[in-house]
């Protein structure tokens, strides 16, 4: 007889007004089936979205049978991602209620089986409903912020708050079960969880690893465990409920994992084994500090890896899709590896979104990308009534345990900006005092849970956050932790004020664009395709979000021809934003010692911030992001007065290097003025001022360009405008191209000018990868980059040219 059932396949899906009915495959959401079953059309394409809001204001009930030989002995249900207030029924006997999507759930159903053929029935309550009645219920109404969040009160529910809507994500709240479920027979004892905890030294490694096993009664278990080339089995004697069962493996001459770009992540197979089940994880040596010494601006944060600062460079992470069923893992490493090949080595996985499965760090940890993790609360207020403080704990508790051992995530963070909502409602602006003390609390039991499951992981109270139990503006003070800088976006500031904070860490900051007309092309007919029509406005969530971007781009660039040149150049000025702020504060360095930008990717098709379009293809900001977060760069940043331009090099690998710069003046036609030439040296984990150029130095019409070669052989190019880009007269680059196969597959494209072409852009509606994008070309100069397509092509699919001149040209 099996020892094990696996649940999830096909199952019904039924409205329980009984109006409506489909199959569902689980894990899946309910969107997501009854879009297959064409019950209602793809939500993300015109505007849908208004079409289907009845859909999450509906109860669900999902159900399947299954054939158990013989009910004997004791059984359980294992489930994970329950999305979210949900009531499991065995045959008709209530099994388990539960509401938060981020607990793993295993009820005893022994009592409730039956041989031969029995039927489980999860019923799914509207969130929407749940969290109204749960918000009357609370002793004191609990704000929630209206303007991300359409849908109400997703804050009195454990699920994600982006699925409430978000200023970048369509609103759904969908439900259905994301996760593993399975009938299970507990035999001796279960393992609960599997932990580690290293110890560095002089001499080695040692790993601790601790099996909790959960028992229903006295017994014995044998518990193999193997790593480092050691195994050892241990017989365990298990009590009722939890047995913890350890052993220290000693590592000699360990291979240390690394963040990406600063050395390599070797991994270490750990297994375990008892006679009814078996685990596998891979385990980085590697040891992580968060340095937040006293300094003269305030305190420092600075992560240390392996006793190595690590400048940290990279954006921030959100779900991979809206709906569970539309992402895979293919979908989410290729994410990730774009990630890596905009030379990033960590991501923030925000906490208005999901705590991601295990393969999601896994894949960070082959790739090197650190992973600060977010617990899961963002920009609202949260009630602190102990029913909902002992269902957090419980969430943090099994979270961590569950993802401590991963060499990728270098630290926990308490929430996303609860500190800042403080002040972002009437009630709690009237009474702070109350809601300080209920964020307290909520903050407390995180923090407690937390350390009690991973005594040794570095904990960070809250994103932005000046330092532990300090409540002040993280988002204007720049002296002390971690800073989120808005008031470009928000504040609709110029592009200068990124440089008048000199943040410690900056772990949000952005700028939106459109998303790429082949994406736009997508959910939009050709009568939409105006910033203005009601389908692009639906398409842009941020409340002012096309004011801003037109606004920015009339103050800095002349009006664009056509729509495509509006969605490029709001892809040129978001670049241009976010590229500001990092050129300057790397240039910091060891003042600054961590950027990340929001965001990295979208969750369906609309105008944002993200530097990857939903679906994976680069933006014009993601091909800037490869350039500036290079190990070894070079910058131009202006002094405060207008009146110098220095050149600044950083250098964030561990040796020293020389860079060769060579810098010239380009006019507007684009011949090329030689200015100087210097070799600068930059030591380890260091920046330097190469030179300072004078703008005296620059002729009217002309701007500065340079390109730099390193000794370790990275290099790059550049150019800085003095004004405005609106202000340069520029000529007819006439641009041509040539598109042939390419030998190692896709297909080669040579583009020259005649005159100078800024930001030049190659496109296709073809979806693919391009080796280089948004580059300058000079007169006379020719560029080869090499496209590749997601799916082999026969023939070269049809490119667009774009460049600044072309896009803005009258006529």
């Amino acid at each position: 007889m099996p020892s094990s059932i696996d649940l999830t396949g096909v199952w019904r899906l039924v409205a329980s007004d009984g109006a409506h009915e489909t199959k569902i495959s689980i894990p899946g959401d309910v969107h997501s089936a009854l879009q297959a079953a064409h019950l209602i059309p793809d939500p993300y394409i015109g505007r849908n979205e208004n079409e289907v809001q009845w859909v999450s204001e509906a109860n669900w009930t999902i159900e399947r049978t299954f054939h158990l030989p013989s009910a004997e002995g004791d059984w359980y249900l294992d489930l994970t991602g329950l999305d979210t207030i949900a009531t499991v029924r065995m045959n008709g006997e209530v099994v388990l209620k539960a509401d938060n999507c981020f607990r793993r759930y295993r009820p005893c159903v022994t009592h409730a089986l039956k041989p031969g053929d029995n039927t489980i029935r999860i019923h799914f309550q509207s969130s929407i409903a749940e969290g109204a009645a749960r918000q009357d219920a609370q002793p004191f109404y609990i704000p929630y912020s209206a303007i991300n969040s359409p849908i109400p009160n997703g804050n009195m529910l454990r699920k994600p708050q982006c699925h409430f809507g978000w200023d970048w994500n369509i609103a759904l709240a969908p439900l259905g079960l994301y996760g593993a479920i399975a009938l299970k027979r507990l035999e001796v004892a279960r393992v609960e969880h599997i932990t580690t905890t290293q110890t560095h030294g002089p001499e080695g490694v040692a790993v601790e690893v601790s099996v909790t096993l959960y028992g229903h009664a006295d017994g014995v278990l044998p518990v193999s465990l193997s790593f480092g080339g050691e195994n050892v089995t241990i017989n365990a004697s298990v009590t009722k409920g939890q047995t913890v069962v350890s052993h220290r493996f000693e590592v000699d001459q360990p291979k240390l994992w690394w963040p990406a770009g600063n050395g390599k992540q070797p991994l270490y197979p750990l297994e375990v084994e008892t006679p009814y089940e078996r685990h596998e994880q891979q385990i980085g040596l590697r040891h992580v500090e968060l340095d937040t010494s006293k300094d003269e601006a305030g305190r420092r944060f600075a992560l240390k890896v392996n006793g190595r600062e690590i400048f940290c460079r990279g954006a921030n992470w959100i779900p991979a899709d809206a709906l569970f069923s539309r992402t895979s893992r293919e979908k989410t490493r290729a994410l990730l590896q774009s990630a890596v090949d905009a030379n990033m080595n960590m991501i923030r996985v925000w906490g208005g979104g999901f705590y991601e499965d295990d393969w999601f760090y896994e894949i960070c940890d082959e790739l090197g990308l650190m992973v600060w993790q977010d617990f899961q609360f963002a920009c609202n207020l949260y009630p602190s009534t102990p029913d909902f403080l002992e269902n957090v704990a419980e969430e943090v508790d099994y979270q961590v345990r569950r993802l401590m051992s991963h060499p990728s995530i270098v630290l926990w963070c308490g929430d996303n900006e609860l500190v800042g909502a403080l002040n972002w409602f009437e009630e709690s602006r009237n009474n702070r005092d109350r809601y300080l003390v209920s964020y307290d609390r909520l903050n407390r039991t995180i923090e407690v849970a937390m350390k009690k499951a991973a005594p040794d992981a570095i904990w960070w109270p809250s994103s932005p956050a000046a330092g532990y139990l300090d409540y002040g503006d993280a988002w204007h003070a720049d002296g002390s932790g971690d800073m989120h800088y808005w008031s470009v976006w928000h504040e609709n500031k110029s592009f200068d004020a990124y440089r008048t904070v000199r943040p410690r860490f900056c772990s949000e900051f952005g700028f939106q664009s459109y998303t790429s007309l082949p994406v736009i092309k997508q959910f939009a007919d050709a009568k939409d395709m105006n910033i203005a029509s009601p389908v692009m406005e639906l398409h842009q969530k941020n409340v002012g979000g096309n004011e801003r971007i037109a606004g920015t781009t009339f103050r800095n660039f002349r009006f664009p021809r056509d729509f495509a040149g509006f969605v490029y150049l709001s892809q040129v000025q978001q670049a241009l934003a976010i590229k500001t702020a990092v050129d300057f504060w790397r240039s910091l360095k060891p003042h600054c010692m961590g950027t990340l930008y929001w965001q990295l990717n979208d969750t369906w098709p609309v105008a944002s911030w993200s530097s990857l379009d939903y679906g994976g293809r680069w933006k014009i900001l993601h091909y800037f992001a490869q350039r500036f977060f290079q190990p070894v760069a070079v910058a131009a940043i202006p002094a405060e007065d207008g009146q110098e331009i220095a050149l600044s090099v950083v250098n964030d690998n561990f040796n020293e290097v020389t860079v060769s710069i060579s810098l010239s003046a380009l006019d507007c036609a684009g011949h090329r003025r030689h200015l100087c030439a210097v070799d600068a040296m930059c030591g380890p984990d260091a920046a330097v001022k190469a030179l300072t150029l004078p703008v005296a130095d620059l002729r009217p019409g002309e701007i500065l360009a340079w390109q730099f070669t390193a000794s370790n052989g990275m290099g790059g190019k550049g150019h800085y405008v003095h004004g405005t880009y609106k202000a340069l007269e520029l000529e007819l680059a006439n641009l041509s191209m040539q598109v042939r196969p390419a030998p190692q597959g896709g297909f080669d494209i040579e583009v020259s000018a005649a005159g100078l072409a800024l930001f030049v852009l190659v496109e296709t509606d073809v979806s693919g990868r391009y080796s280089d994008n948004a580059f300058d070309l000079a007169a006379g100069e020719t560029h080869q980059i090499t496209f590749i397509p997601d799916d082999p092509l026969a023939d070269a699919p049809e490119f667009r040219l774009y460049d600044l001149h072309a896009c803005t040209a009258a006529g």
